[in-house]
């Protein structure tokens, strides 16, 4: 599992925009105050009193960023969602691999019964569904209707996150050492090649780990 900060840091997206998708948030109205419901069914309850995302949760942040990123709105989103759970019983719609296939025509369906033209402008022009889902895709490995794994530098670098192998934390693919450790032992003496030989790692695993630290860092 992560918790909301270590999700923020790996998706890039803040933890109040996480912490709102996954509780619900309460907002102001003309008539008085109402209410949104999460954005979709996680995983897990909270741990230690501390809300956490399993691997699901995580490409779902990912999902609903790239989204919210092209300017699809929130009554969209929430429609899509509300049909892809109750006609495929999705609680992860978005990361869903059917949803990547069906999803466009579901995003058409939901425009034509609101009568708005946005998003069927969206899904007819050149930025095409999967376009829109761009930056999610980058890097995820699909299994079935589900993500499996999500390689954050790209599927020819080293780096990869996995929920099965080291608790779903980054790690290098081949010998599973966790890039954490990689970057700091390179933060310690700013020797690639050093760190390869003390971690039995290639050059190009701990260049890669460092990269992806890097950028981890600066999110």
């Amino acid at each position: 599992y992560y918790s909301i900060p270590e999700a923020a840091r790996l998706a890039q997206v803040s933890t109040w925009r996480i912490r709102r998708w996954m509780r619900g948030y309460a907002f102001r109205t003309r008539s008085g105050s109402a209410s949104s419901p999460p954005v979709w069914r996680h995983d897990l309850s909270a741990l230690d009193g501390r809300d956490a995302l399993s691997f699901r949760d995580l490409m779902e942040v990912r999902a609903v960023d790239a989204f919210l990123r092209r300017g699809i709105r929130w009554k969209y989103l929430r429609a899509a969602a509300a049909k892809a759970y109750r006609d495929w019983n999705l609680t992860h719609p978005f990361s869903s691999g059917r949803f990547l296939t069906d999803g466009r025509s579901l995003f058409v369906e939901q425009a034509q019964r609101s009568r708005e033209r946005d998003l069927m402008e969206v899904v007819r022009s050149q930025l095409a569904f999967r376009q829109v889902l761009a930056p999610y895709l980058f890097g995820a490995e699909f299994g079935g209707d589900a993500a499996v794994r999500w390689w954050p530098l790209g599927l020819r670098r080293q780096v990869v996150i996995d929920p099965q192998r080291s608790f779903g934390q980054p790690i290098v693919v081949r010998e599973g050492v966790p890039t954490r450790a990689l970057f700091a032992a390179w933060l310690a003496n700013r020797s690639l090649g050093l760190v390869a030989r003390w971690y039995e790692v290639n050059l190009g695993a701990v260049r890669d780990a460092t990269r992806f630290e890097k950028q981890r860092a600066s999110a």
